[in-house]
Protein backbone atom coordinates (compact mmCIF):
# COMPACT_ATOMS: atom_id res chain seq x y z
CA UNK A 1 0.00 0.00 0.00
CA UNK A 2 2.80 2.38 0.93
CA UNK A 3 4.62 1.57 -2.31
CA UNK A 4 1.48 2.29 -4.32
CA UNK A 5 1.09 5.69 -2.65
CA UNK A 6 4.73 6.55 -3.39
CA UNK A 7 4.24 5.64 -7.04
CA UNK A 8 1.28 8.00 -7.28
CA UNK A 9 3.21 11.04 -6.00
CA UNK A 10 5.26 11.70 -9.19
CA UNK A 11 2.10 11.26 -11.28
CA UNK A 12 0.23 13.74 -9.07
CA UNK A 13 3.07 16.28 -9.39
CA UNK A 14 3.08 15.79 -13.15
CA UNK A 15 -0.68 16.38 -13.38
CA UNK A 16 -0.49 19.48 -11.20
CA UNK A 17 2.43 20.77 -13.29
CA UNK A 18 0.55 20.22 -16.53
CA UNK A 19 -2.55 21.88 -15.12
CA UNK A 20 -0.49 24.88 -14.00
CA UNK A 21 1.13 25.19 -17.41
CA UNK A 22 -2.20 24.90 -19.20
CA UNK A 23 -3.68 27.59 -16.95
CA UNK A 24 -0.68 29.88 -17.52
CA UNK A 25 -0.79 29.49 -21.30
CA UNK A 26 -4.58 29.90 -21.28
CA UNK A 27 -4.33 33.17 -19.38
CA UNK A 28 -1.61 34.47 -21.68
CA UNK A 29 -3.72 33.63 -24.73
CA UNK A 30 -6.62 35.48 -23.13
CA UNK A 31 -4.43 38.51 -22.40
CA UNK A 32 -3.36 38.53 -26.06
CA UNK A 33 -6.92 39.28 -27.22
CA UNK A 34 -7.90 41.69 -24.45
CA UNK A 35 -7.19 45.42 -24.83
CA UNK A 36 -3.56 46.12 -23.97
CA UNK A 37 -4.48 48.86 -21.50
CA UNK A 38 -6.69 46.50 -19.49
CA UNK A 39 -3.98 43.85 -19.25
CA UNK A 40 -1.29 46.38 -18.33
CA UNK A 41 -3.45 47.92 -15.60
CA UNK A 42 -4.30 44.48 -14.20
CA UNK A 43 -0.62 43.56 -14.04
CA UNK A 44 0.16 46.88 -12.35
CA UNK A 45 -2.50 46.22 -9.70
CA UNK A 46 -1.30 42.67 -9.02
CA UNK A 47 2.27 43.96 -8.75
CA UNK A 48 1.14 46.46 -6.11
CA UNK A 49 -0.49 43.70 -4.09
CA UNK A 50 2.47 41.33 -4.34
CA UNK A 51 4.89 44.03 -3.21
CA UNK A 52 2.99 44.23 0.06
CA UNK A 53 3.93 40.58 0.77
CA UNK A 54 7.47 39.85 2.07
CA UNK A 55 9.40 37.79 -0.48
CA UNK A 56 12.95 36.94 -1.51
CA UNK A 57 12.58 38.91 -4.74
CA UNK A 58 11.49 42.01 -2.84
CA UNK A 59 14.53 41.62 -0.61
CA UNK A 60 16.85 41.23 -3.64
CA UNK A 61 15.42 44.31 -5.34
CA UNK A 62 15.86 46.45 -2.23
CA UNK A 63 19.45 45.24 -1.71
CA UNK A 64 20.31 46.06 -5.33
CA UNK A 65 18.76 49.50 -5.13
CA UNK A 66 20.58 50.36 -1.89
CA UNK A 67 23.90 49.28 -3.41
CA UNK A 68 23.42 51.16 -6.68
CA UNK A 69 21.76 54.30 -5.33
CA UNK A 70 23.30 54.80 -1.86
CA UNK A 71 22.07 58.38 -1.41
CA UNK A 72 18.34 57.67 -1.42
CA UNK A 73 16.10 57.65 1.65
CA UNK A 74 14.25 54.61 2.99
CA UNK A 75 11.02 56.01 1.56
CA UNK A 76 12.62 56.47 -1.86
CA UNK A 77 13.91 52.89 -1.89
CA UNK A 78 10.45 51.62 -0.97
CA UNK A 79 8.72 53.72 -3.63
CA UNK A 80 11.21 52.69 -6.32
CA UNK A 81 11.03 49.00 -5.42
CA UNK A 82 7.23 49.12 -5.45
CA UNK A 83 7.21 50.77 -8.89
CA UNK A 84 9.64 48.11 -10.07
CA UNK A 85 7.41 45.27 -8.82
CA UNK A 86 4.48 46.86 -10.65
CA UNK A 87 6.49 46.88 -13.89
CA UNK A 88 7.83 43.34 -13.45
CA UNK A 89 4.44 41.73 -12.77
CA UNK A 90 2.87 43.84 -15.49
CA UNK A 91 5.53 42.57 -17.91
CA UNK A 92 4.53 38.96 -17.11
CA UNK A 93 0.92 39.77 -17.98
CA UNK A 94 2.04 41.50 -21.17
CA UNK A 95 3.80 38.31 -22.25
CA UNK A 96 0.35 37.43 -23.55
CA UNK A 97 0.49 39.85 -26.45
CA UNK A 98 4.25 39.43 -26.84
CA UNK A 99 4.05 35.64 -27.12
CA UNK A 100 0.62 35.17 -28.69
CA UNK A 101 -0.36 38.52 -30.23
CA UNK A 102 -0.49 39.08 -33.97
CA UNK A 103 2.23 40.84 -35.91
CA UNK A 104 -0.09 43.79 -36.48
CA UNK A 105 -0.99 44.17 -32.82
CA UNK A 106 2.68 44.20 -31.83
CA UNK A 107 3.60 46.78 -34.44
CA UNK A 108 0.84 49.09 -33.22
CA UNK A 109 2.26 49.03 -29.71
CA UNK A 110 5.91 49.77 -30.51
CA UNK A 111 7.37 53.15 -31.41
CA UNK A 112 10.74 52.68 -33.12
CA UNK A 113 13.59 55.18 -33.10
CA UNK A 114 16.69 53.86 -34.84
CA UNK A 115 19.97 55.58 -35.60
CA UNK A 116 20.93 52.91 -38.12
CA UNK A 117 19.19 51.48 -41.17
CA UNK A 118 17.64 48.30 -39.77
CA UNK A 119 17.03 46.89 -43.24
CA UNK A 120 20.36 47.67 -44.90
CA UNK A 121 21.31 44.84 -47.24
CA UNK A 122 25.07 45.45 -46.97
CA UNK A 123 25.31 45.73 -43.18
CA UNK A 124 28.34 44.30 -41.42
CA UNK A 125 27.86 41.29 -39.11
CA UNK A 126 25.81 42.68 -36.24
CA UNK A 127 25.45 41.90 -32.57
CA UNK A 128 22.40 43.66 -31.14
CA UNK A 129 23.29 44.29 -27.50
CA UNK A 130 20.22 44.34 -25.26
CA UNK A 131 19.77 44.86 -21.53
CA UNK A 132 17.34 43.39 -19.05
CA UNK A 133 14.70 46.05 -18.87
CA UNK A 134 11.21 44.67 -18.25
CA UNK A 135 10.19 44.91 -21.91
CA UNK A 136 13.33 43.40 -23.47
CA UNK A 137 11.39 40.60 -25.21
CA UNK A 138 9.62 42.99 -27.55
CA UNK A 139 12.78 43.73 -29.55
CA UNK A 140 13.60 40.31 -30.96
CA UNK A 141 10.00 39.37 -31.66
CA UNK A 142 9.35 42.62 -33.51
CA UNK A 143 12.61 42.55 -35.51
CA UNK A 144 11.95 39.00 -36.67
CA UNK A 145 8.70 40.14 -38.34
CA UNK A 146 10.91 42.08 -40.77
CA UNK A 147 14.20 40.26 -41.21
CA UNK A 148 15.96 37.04 -40.18
CA UNK A 149 17.41 37.17 -36.69
CA UNK A 150 18.78 34.96 -33.93
CA UNK A 151 18.50 35.49 -30.19
CA UNK A 152 20.29 33.93 -27.23
CA UNK A 153 18.18 32.79 -24.30
CA UNK A 154 18.74 31.22 -20.89
CA UNK A 155 16.89 27.98 -20.21
CA UNK A 156 14.14 28.19 -17.56
CA UNK A 157 13.87 25.70 -14.70
CA UNK A 158 10.40 24.70 -15.93
CA UNK A 159 11.19 22.76 -19.11
CA UNK A 160 7.64 22.82 -20.51
CA UNK A 161 7.22 26.55 -19.98
CA UNK A 162 10.68 27.09 -21.47
CA UNK A 163 9.60 25.24 -24.61
CA UNK A 164 6.46 27.40 -24.90
CA UNK A 165 8.55 30.55 -24.49
CA UNK A 166 11.13 29.41 -27.05
CA UNK A 167 8.46 28.52 -29.59
CA UNK A 168 6.45 31.72 -29.17
CA UNK A 169 9.45 34.05 -29.13
CA UNK A 170 10.55 32.54 -32.42
CA UNK A 171 7.14 32.27 -34.07
CA UNK A 172 7.94 34.92 -36.72
CA UNK A 173 11.16 33.18 -37.75
CA UNK A 174 13.76 34.16 -35.15
CA UNK A 175 16.25 31.41 -34.33
CA UNK A 176 16.26 30.87 -30.57
CA UNK A 177 19.72 29.78 -29.41
CA UNK A 178 20.42 28.54 -25.91
CA UNK A 179 23.17 30.53 -24.20
CA UNK A 180 25.33 27.41 -23.75
CA UNK A 181 25.57 26.94 -27.54
CA UNK A 182 29.12 26.95 -28.91
CA UNK A 183 30.60 30.25 -30.00
CA UNK A 184 31.39 28.67 -33.38
CA UNK A 185 27.70 28.38 -34.25
CA UNK A 186 26.97 31.96 -33.21
CA UNK A 187 29.94 33.27 -35.19
CA UNK A 188 28.74 31.30 -38.20
CA UNK A 189 25.34 32.97 -38.01
CA UNK A 190 26.92 36.41 -37.73
CA UNK A 191 29.18 35.82 -40.71
CA UNK A 192 26.23 34.58 -42.75
CA UNK A 193 24.51 37.94 -42.28
CA UNK A 194 22.04 36.99 -39.54
CA UNK A 195 22.07 39.48 -36.63
CA UNK A 196 22.39 37.95 -33.18
CA UNK A 197 20.69 39.50 -30.17
CA UNK A 198 22.11 38.96 -26.73
CA UNK A 199 22.27 40.53 -23.30
CA UNK A 200 25.35 40.35 -21.07
CA UNK A 201 24.19 42.21 -17.97
CA UNK A 202 23.36 39.31 -15.65
CA UNK A 203 25.55 37.36 -13.26
CA UNK A 204 26.16 33.91 -14.79
CA UNK A 205 29.15 33.10 -12.59
CA UNK A 206 32.84 33.91 -12.80
CA UNK A 207 33.63 31.74 -15.84
CA UNK A 208 34.21 33.94 -18.91
CA UNK A 209 33.47 37.00 -16.78
CA UNK A 210 35.34 39.85 -15.11
CA UNK A 211 34.56 42.05 -12.13
CA UNK A 212 33.97 45.62 -13.27
CA UNK A 213 32.00 48.50 -11.70
CA UNK A 214 28.24 48.74 -12.03
CA UNK A 215 27.06 51.88 -10.25
CA UNK A 216 30.37 51.75 -8.39
CA UNK A 217 29.88 48.16 -7.15
CA UNK A 218 32.09 45.33 -8.53
CA UNK A 219 29.78 43.22 -10.71
CA UNK A 220 30.55 39.89 -12.33
CA UNK A 221 30.14 40.76 -16.02
CA UNK A 222 30.27 38.48 -19.05
CA UNK A 223 32.95 39.09 -21.67
CA UNK A 224 31.05 37.24 -24.42
CA UNK A 225 30.18 40.41 -26.33
CA UNK A 226 33.84 41.28 -26.90
CA UNK A 227 34.86 37.73 -27.73
CA UNK A 228 32.08 37.16 -30.26
CA UNK A 229 32.62 40.56 -31.88
CA UNK A 230 36.33 39.80 -32.33
CA UNK A 231 35.75 36.33 -33.74
CA UNK A 232 33.07 37.43 -36.22
CA UNK A 233 34.38 40.90 -37.05
CA UNK A 234 30.97 42.17 -35.90
CA UNK A 235 29.77 45.63 -34.97
CA UNK A 236 27.98 45.94 -31.62
CA UNK A 237 24.71 47.89 -31.73
CA UNK A 238 23.07 48.67 -28.36
CA UNK A 239 19.31 48.86 -28.03
CA UNK A 240 16.79 49.37 -25.26
CA UNK A 241 13.03 48.85 -25.08
CA UNK A 242 11.19 51.02 -22.57
CA UNK A 243 7.58 51.08 -21.38
CA UNK A 244 5.81 54.28 -22.42
CA UNK A 245 3.73 56.21 -19.86
CA UNK A 246 -0.07 56.12 -19.73
CA UNK A 247 -0.25 52.58 -21.15
CA UNK A 248 0.76 53.68 -24.65
CA UNK A 249 2.94 50.66 -25.37
CA UNK A 250 6.70 50.61 -25.85
CA UNK A 251 9.52 52.64 -27.32
CA UNK A 252 12.38 50.78 -29.00
CA UNK A 253 15.57 52.80 -29.36
CA UNK A 254 18.43 51.43 -31.47
CA UNK A 255 21.72 53.29 -31.08
CA UNK A 256 24.73 53.69 -33.33
CA UNK A 257 27.38 50.93 -33.22
CA UNK A 258 29.88 51.27 -30.39
CA UNK A 259 32.99 52.95 -31.78
CA UNK A 260 36.35 51.28 -31.23
CA UNK A 261 34.67 48.16 -29.93
CA UNK A 262 35.93 45.59 -29.19
CA UNK A 263 39.23 46.84 -27.83
CA UNK A 264 42.25 44.77 -26.88
CA UNK A 265 40.92 44.46 -23.31
CA UNK A 266 37.82 42.43 -22.40
CA UNK A 267 37.84 44.16 -19.00
CA UNK A 268 37.78 47.61 -20.57
CA UNK A 269 34.97 46.54 -22.90
CA UNK A 270 32.90 45.13 -20.04
CA UNK A 271 33.40 48.36 -18.08
CA UNK A 272 32.26 50.35 -21.08
CA UNK A 273 29.10 48.28 -21.46
CA UNK A 274 28.22 48.69 -17.77
CA UNK A 275 28.79 52.45 -17.99
CA UNK A 276 26.45 52.60 -21.00
CA UNK A 277 23.86 50.58 -19.11
CA UNK A 278 24.01 53.01 -16.20
CA UNK A 279 23.15 55.92 -18.51
CA UNK A 280 20.16 53.96 -19.88
CA UNK A 281 18.88 53.05 -16.42
CA UNK A 282 18.97 56.52 -14.86
CA UNK A 283 15.95 57.98 -16.76
CA UNK A 284 13.73 55.02 -15.79
CA UNK A 285 15.32 53.01 -12.95
CA UNK A 286 12.02 51.34 -12.07
CA UNK A 287 12.10 49.48 -15.41
CA UNK A 288 15.44 47.71 -14.94
CA UNK A 289 15.37 44.11 -13.69
CA UNK A 290 16.42 44.62 -10.07
CA UNK A 291 14.86 41.35 -8.88
CA UNK A 292 17.86 39.52 -10.37
CA UNK A 293 20.78 38.83 -8.02
CA UNK A 294 23.15 41.04 -10.00
CA UNK A 295 25.82 40.88 -7.31
CA UNK A 296 25.53 37.16 -6.53
CA UNK A 297 29.19 36.47 -7.34
CA UNK A 298 31.66 38.46 -5.27
CA UNK A 299 35.37 39.15 -5.70
CA UNK A 300 37.64 36.94 -3.61
CA UNK A 301 37.40 37.80 0.06
CA UNK A 302 34.15 39.79 -0.19
CA UNK A 303 31.06 38.64 1.70
CA UNK A 304 27.76 37.96 -0.03
CA UNK A 305 25.26 40.81 -0.15
CA UNK A 306 21.95 38.93 -0.22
Amino acid sequence: MKSSQNERVPLLKQCVGQLGLALTVGLLRLFAVLPYGWVARLGHAVGTMLYAIPSSRKHIALVNLRLCFPDKSAREYDDLARAHFQHVIRSYFERGIQWFGSEQSLQKLVRIESRIDLEAQDAAPTIFLGFHFVSIEVRCILYSTRLPAASLYTRMSNERLCEVARRQRGRFGAQMIERSTSARKIVGLLRSGIPVMLAADMDHGIENSVFVPFFGVPACTLTSVSRLAKLAGARVVPFVTQVLPDYQGYKLTVYEPLSGFPSESDTLDASRINALLETLIRPCPEQYYWVHRRFKSRPAGEAGVY
